[in-house]
């Protein structure tokens, strides 16, 4: 794979942590570029991991990747995506609770996971190309450190804008993000 098509495999499989990042990004209150950076980070490393971790399984066992990968995003996304609505509609009558500023590093593993699991189904297809592996996990997890660390940023702007209805519109970006990787895969 030449450089360009990695460049394009990269930035594509980092869209849908960038679309979580800036739902999660609206939800802080004046998230800081540390915080977006440590966001990044999580989310970056994960997916670097995941297209390895894909590879790896492509050699054993890609009937079982590819029929389950795509149900799994979808739970996973429905339900942090359900947690975040149920939160935003519950904090609405609460106007005096302060909004976190930042984001627990569990929940932010979980969403990484989630938004990854696309990359580990194209690490499985990478098994069977003659690719660098390393290299192409690389430069899959620094376009998503920079998505997602810029995704934080903008969401810094959306979210005083939004105010409570940030973490609503999160959790239905999350929700729609679930629900394209499903309608993808019975679209395919």
């Amino acid at each position: 794979m030449n450089l360009s098509a990695t460049l394009l495999l990269a930035f594509g499989m980092s869209m849908d942590a960038f679309a979580a990042s800036i739902g999660k990004g609206a939800t802080l209150h004046k998230p800081k570029f540390s915080e977006a950076l440590r966001t990044g980070l999580i989310f970056g490393v994960i997916e670097t991991l995941t297209p390895l971790i894909g590879w790896g399984l492509g050699l054993l066992a890609t009937k079982f990747v590819l029929e389950w990968n795509h149900w799994i995003a979808f739970v996973l996304l429905v339900f942090l995506g359900g947690r975040m609505v149920l939160e935003g509609i519950r904090g609405e009558d609460d106007s005096e609770a302060e909004t976190p500023h930042r984001h627990g590093f569990w929940l932010l593993v979980t969403t990484a996971i989630a938004t990854s699991l696309d990359a580990m189904a194209v690490g499985v297809g990478l098994a069977f190309l003659q690719v660098n592996i390393l290299a192409t996990a690389l430069a899959i997890g620094c376009a998503t450190l920079i998505m997602s660390t810029t995704g934080m940023m903008i969401g810094r702007f959306i979210g005083p804008l939004l105010g409570k209805r940030a973490e609503i519109l999160g959790g239905i970006v999350l929700i729609g993000i679930g629900a394209q990787i499903l309608w993808s895969h019975f679209a395919a």
